[in-house]
């Protein structure tokens, strides 16, 4: 029941096709039950990039020569 929504919007596709409406089922079912599994995995690389991006501009702030980020900066 949890890829319900999955399942019809694939039929529904695969009908307008001219296909079967139950190998559409399967599709939409298939990518819903994907979707579950990589949406997080997509949402904490993304948080753990933006943490690293900061952590590392912040630490090149603070350790680096005034005239070396001066002349980085354009």
């Amino acid at each position: 029941m949890n890829n319900l929504l999955g399942m019809l919007i694939g039929a529904e596709l695969s009908e307008r096709d001219g296909g079967s409406g139950v190998a559409g089922a399967i599709k939409g079912y298939a990518a819903q039950a994907a979707l579950k599994v990589v949406t997080p995995l997509i949402v904490t690389y993304a948080i753990g990039w933006g943490v690293q991006y900061a952590a590392r501009r912040g630490f090149h702030a603070l350790t680096s020569d005034p005239e070396t980020r001066a002349k980085t900066r354009g």
